[in-house]
């Protein structure tokens, strides 16, 4: 229970200092610096921060702390919760920066700007996640500190397969929002990131895999999971057409069809007259 608490504590520490900076940034910052940069930064800190958190729960309380899955799902949906009620609207995943860019929501030196947010965010909240291990606070962080000098890789299966997963996790993502289901389902393959700032600062370090590997599973497999949602939605891309590759578009207005009534034959003729 001691190693749940010092877990529990670090979950409220973490969302409240990501949410006293945001805030923070929020007053002092431009309101494009704010939007493009700081919020998303901070967001894919505060993710990053928890997902490392919820890892060592996951991978080490079953043995260790003797935590059940009804505790770490119940622990999933709240960090869900949380998140959506604090992230200000960021999104914290290049996908959804990439996505709002080819729905010609956003220009491309914002987009940019947010995915180097995020990526910088996601990395230094790993950075400081370690640290905190470091410290051995619990008997879980002893272990994961340990443990985190020789990772091994989160990808489960062959590449072709984690890309695959890793797409269709990021399509049903895009159209569903249904995290949690989707966590439960692809976890065991690639633990269900899709999310590529998230995973490079998770994973990409890891032994086991190359760089190349974990780019094709984690970077394109996310990718193009979301352009085929945008797709499926939309049937085209705004930002690089606008032919509707899938459903036609009806006119606003329709011709009537059918007899014309008495009056209007009465009308035509007296008119041609």
């Amino acid at each position: 229970m001691a190693s749940l608490n010092v877990s529990l504590s670090f979950f409220f520490a973490t969302c409240t200092l990501c949410e006293v900076a945001r805030r923070a940034s929020k007053a002092l910052l431009p309101a494009g610096t704010y939007v493009s940069f700081s919020r998303e930064a901070l967001g894919a800190a505060q993710l990053a921060a928890c997902c490392l958190e919820l890892r060592v729960l996951v991978e080490l309380g079953p043995w260790a702390g003797g935590f059940g899955p009804d505790l770490l799902l119940t622990l999933v949906f709240l960090l869900f919760v949380v998140h959506g009620v604090t992230f200000d609207g960021a999104s914290a995943n290049p996908t959804v920066a990439l996505q709002e860019f080819l729905m010609a929501e956003a220009s491309l030196p914002s987009t940019l700007l947010k995915v180097v947010a995020q990526v910088l965010g996601a990395q230094a909240a790993c950075a400081l996640t370690q640290r905190c291990w470091t410290w051995e606070l619990s008997e879980l962080h002893m272990l994961q500190s340990l443990m985190s000098v020789h990772c091994s890789s989160t990808l489960h299966t062959s590449v072709l397969q984690g890309a695959l997963v890793e797409g269709a996790c990021t399509f049903f993502f895009h159209l569903t929002h249904k995290n949690s289901v989707l966590l439960s389902t692809a976890g065991p393959y690639t633990s269900a990131f899709f999310n590529p700032a998230l995973a490079a600062s998770v994973t990409f370090h890891c032994s086991g895999n190359t760089l190349l590997e974990y780019t094709h599973v984690y970077c394109l497999g996310p990718v193009a999971g979301m352009i085929l949602a945008v797709l499926l939605h939309q049937g085209h891309l705004p930002r690089l057409f606008q032919r509707n590759l899938f459903y036609r578009q009806k006119t606003k207005y329709r011709t009537p069809r059918g007899k014309l009534s008495r009056g209007a034959v009465d009308t035509q003729m007296s008119t041609k007259e």
